[in-house]
């Protein structure tokens, strides 16, 4: 008999306004978005740790105002003025810190966008007066602008968080398996989405299913 090839199948990440968990460690934020448009000055800043849910909330925000998504990255090579034409989501701005020309690009759009009318969500990992950034009228731009903070998560957070980055995978794990794993590993959304993926791979390589078993020997390395 041939052997049978096991494929991945596809992370479709759930990314609307019912998907998003709401708890004491990101409420403000998600309460800031829901604000718009009357944001202070037209914009609206989102920092936190890693996987806190910036990005679920800029997707979440640009359902509601139909804002582009752009990675501050590549802004470098983006056509600023087309971009500046309506609202728009730039994502880790923290990332450009050693990137000269995306500071200027993103100075230039964040001018131009409001000059225009339009909104500008922007997100960072941690806190933005850590970003580095070397551009003085950039830096005084994202330090005028209002902040909004997702916390760490809550364990009920963190298991709401793990819930859904396994249905993303299309895996119902057993519900004992998810207090398992909060007890033996890093209490952070990375950490959640880091173990969820090896669950996975290992689940894929080895033809088991997603269980208190498998998830045993992720954490033991055994």
């Amino acid at each position: 008999m041939a052997e049978q090839i096991t494929m991945p199948l596809p992370v479709r990440e759930a990314l609307g306004r019912d998907d998003f968990f709401v708890s004491p460690s990101n409420a403000v934020a998600l309460g800031l978005v829901e604000t718009w448009p009357n944001w202070s000055g037209g914009k609206l800043l989102l920092c936190g740790p890693e996987g806190a849910g910036k990005t679920h909330l800029a997707h979440v925000w640009a359902a509601t105002s139909g804002a582009r998504i752009v990675a501050a990255d590549t802004l470098s090579g983006a056509d600023i003025p087309a971009l500046a034409t309506g609202p728009v989501a730039v994502e880790d701005v923290n990332a450009i810190a050693a990137d000269p020309d995306a500071q200027n690009a993103l100075f230039h759009l964040h001018n131009l966008v409001l000059a225009n009318g339009h909104s500008l969500l922007l997100t960072g990992t941690g806190d933005p007066k850590y970003w580095g950034l070397t551009l003085p009228d950039l830096a005084s731009r994202m330090m005028g602008t209002t902040v909004a903070a997702l916390e760490y998560p809550d364990d009920t957070l963190l298991k709401a968080v793990m819930m859904k980055l396994f249905a993303d995978r299309q895996i119902m794990p057993p519900p004992d398996m998810l207090d398992y794993l909060l007890k033996h590993m890093d209490r952070t959304f990375s950490a959640a989405q880091d173990m969820v993926a090896r669950l996975d791979d290992l689940s894929l390589a080895e033809k088991r299913p997603v269980n208190r078993a498998l998830a045993r020997r992720v954490i033991t390395g055994s």
